[in-house]
Formats: C-alpha cells, sequence, structure tokens
C-alpha cells in the first residue's frame, strides 16, 4: 500500500535508513487503513539540542569552491524532496524521509564555538560557506536565531563568508551582511527550483514560495550584497525548461551572479524521489527517471566527483550550454565571488576587565 502524502511535507514517507535490516512496508488490511491514515494529522515538527564540540566542518571536495563550512542545524524544514542532504539523517538513526523535515537538531552553541574556533593559534582564514547541507534561515531560526549569531561573530573576527538559502529570513541580517559585504566579506546565493507556485508547493512544501525569494533578491542587491541566483537542481523533464526563465528573473531582480546544479539522488533520496514522482507527476515519472540516468551513465546516481553536480551525456552537456548562454545574455557572472581574506582579525577577548592602556 503506497502511504498518501502528507499536506505541507515533501516526502511521502518515513522509509528507513541503509542502515537497518529491516524495513517497513504499509499494505491494506480491508479495515481502512488507507483512509485512517490520509485522514491522520501529518507529523509535527520538533526541534532538539545538537550538543556539538565543533562548528567548522572541513571539506575536500574539488567540486565546490570552499574548505570549509557551517551547518546550524541539522535536518530541514523546507522538506524539499530532492534534498541530497537527506542520507545524513541515517547517522542519526533517524529515517531520511519525513524525520528529516520533522525532526530538526540545532545547535544553539554555534556562535560560541565559532569564535573559540576562530582563535586558536595558527587559524587560517578563508571564506567559510553556510547552507551548503541545510538551510540556515529555515523556520527555527526565526525563533532561535543561531545564524544571526554566527553571523555577529564573523563579522567581529572580519571573516569573510559565504551563505546558500531559499529563505527569505536571510533580509533580517540584511544590516550585518551589508556592512561586511562594504568590505569585500560577505555573498548571498538565494536558490530558486522554480517560478511554478503549484510545482514549488509539492517539491520544497515549507520554503518561501519563489516571488518571494525573488523579493529577497532584490533586498540583498539593493544593500550593495553581491547575490546569486542559483536554479538548482534542475530535474529533467519536470523544471529544467524553466532555466533560462530563472535566470532572467534573478537578473531583474539584481542579482550578479548565477548557478545550477543538476539533480543528484544519492543513497535514499532515489527511492523518495521515485515514490514522490509516482505521485505528484504519475504522468512522467518513467520519463524523469530515465533523463536522469541518461546523465549519470546508466545509474540513478554517480557521486564521481566532476560529474556528481553536473552529469555527463547529451543532454547534461546542452543544459551546460543553456545555463552558459543563459548566462551571458543577462549579464550575470558564472565564477563565485571572491572575498578578502586579510581582514581577519582575532579582537581581544571579553573578559569584563578594562585594557591598561
Amino acid at each position: 500500500m503506497s502511504p498518501p502524502p502528507h499536506k505541507g511535507r515533501g516526502a511521502v514517507s518515513n522509509r528507513t535508513s541503509r542502515f537497518h535490516s529491516l524495513t517497513r512496508h504499509g499494505f491494506d488490511d480491508g479495515w481502512g487503513g488507507a483512509d485512517a491514515e490520509a485522514d491522520a494529522p501529518g507529523p509535527r515538527t520538533t526541534v532538539t539540542v545538537d550538543a556539538s564540540r565543533t562548528v567548522i566542518a572541513g571539506n575536500r571536495s574539488p567540486d565546490v569552491p570552499f574548505d570549509r563550512s557551517i551547518n546550524p542545524y541539522r535536518g530541514c524544514e523546507h522538506g524539499c524532496v530532492y534534498c541530497f542532504a537527506r542520507p545524513t539523517h541515517a547517522y542519526l538513526d533517524l529515517s531520511p524521509g519525513l524525520d528529516f523535515e520533522t525532526r530538526i537538531l540545532a545547535k544553539p552553541d554555534a556562535p560560541k564555538l565559532l569564535a573559540r574556533e576562530l582563535r586558536k593559534p595558527g587559524y587560517d582564514c578563508r571564506p567559510i560557506a553556510i547552507g551548503t547541507n541545510t538551510d540556515a534561515y529555515q523556520p527555527a531560526e526565526r525563533r532561535l536565531g543561531i545564524m544571526r549569531g554566527i553571523l555577529e561573530v564573523l563579522a567581529e573576527f572580519r571573516h569573510p563568508v559565504t551563505i546558500t538559502t531559499k529563505s527569505a529570513l536571510v533580509a533580517r541580517d540584511i544590516d550585518i551582511l551589508a556592512p561586511m559585504a562594504a568590505d569585500g566579506l560577505a555573498a548571498v546565493a538565494v536558490s530558486v527550483t522554480t517560478l511554478t507556485d503549484d510545482l514549488h508547493r509539492k517539491l520544497e512544501p515549507r520554503a518561501p514560495r519563489p516571488a518571494r525569494r525573488l523579493e529577497t533578491i532584490a533586498a540583498l542587491s539593493a544593500a550593495g550584497i553581491p547575490t546569486g541566483v542559483w536554479a538548482a537542481p534542475m530535474i529533467p523533464a519536470l523544471n529544467d525548461h524553466e532555466l533560462d526563465d530563472i535566470l532572467a528573473a534573478g537578473a531583474e531582480a539584481g542579482a550578479t551572479l548565477a548557478g545550477y546544479i543538476l539533480l543528484r539522488l544519492p543513497l535514499e533520496v532515489k527511492a523518495l524521489f521515485e515514490e514522490w514522482l509516482a505521485h505528484h507527476a504519475p504522468d512522467r515519472a518513467s520519463r524523469v527517471m530515465a533523463q536522469i540516468r541518461e546523465t549519470r551513465d546508466g545509474h540513478a546516481n554517480d557521486s564521481r566527483f566532476g560529474a556528481r553536480m553536473r552529469g555527463t551525456g547529451t543532454y547534461a552537456r546542452l543544459l551546460s550550454q543553456r545555463f552558459a548562454l543563459a548566462a551571458k545574455r543577462h549579464g550575470l557572472a558564472t565564477r563565485r565571488l571572491a572575498l578578502d581574506t586579510t581582514k581577519f582579525r582575532v579582537p581581544p577577548p571579553d573578559t569584563g576587565q578594562l585594557a591598561l592602556f
């Protein structure tokens, strides 16, 4: 029995992770189980504390232009069904499905941990990327303010930062980001998956509407913050036809940078996405998966460096060419902005005692 979709959630099911030897399967026992499940309230979001000891994560992938990042949250309530970060919830013995978007772990000590790490002797300053795994501006941030605390620390240390987000909440922190950007210390990329509200509601149900994201690009750009529009992910036969329109809308809103990523389906994400297709796009499900496999050498996913973000084959090359031409047409740069690392300084510790001189 295929479970009914939950209103306001991206994943259709809470299928078990790859680390479990036993899996759960629903079936109709003739007692109205399907109807009862359809009428049941959807899972509620819970936020618990992640007691991390460090906050800066290292990265050695040659596919991304940063070697360190910060993730204030684990899991993401935006509920994007395609999110490549979903499999990380399996390490918590949770499902990459509904658990990923309803059982959120927050790091309230992140600002304090960050300041401690930046004060370490011999720290080598390079831009920190935030929002590359889960969105730092997801709904819980409005109440907890962890990301704002992180930005306050980075501003105090004059440390460069790049932010990727879908959320309009990033505009809350313009008062911190604008002065940093004026010193070459900050840049923001806003991800726009589709310009169609109907598809948006199904793909990423709790993320801001496309029009709201374009308004956010406009607000950031007007404040003098270098802002990019990320057409991500591009899904064959679903939203790939919108590539040019997304870049055009971003440029009109004030974006000066652009990027794109081809859909990735690592580990449990493949089954979750196929389940989503069966419910929300059954008329094109087989075509979508066939074209995805065409870009991944016959597989649903290709984790090789150099191929995982862009794919291979004719379709992938055409998509890359379309992006390059559209970016040029709309005056958008395709290389990330180089931020200034020379202004980094370690402020004196706040001991509560005045300095002698």
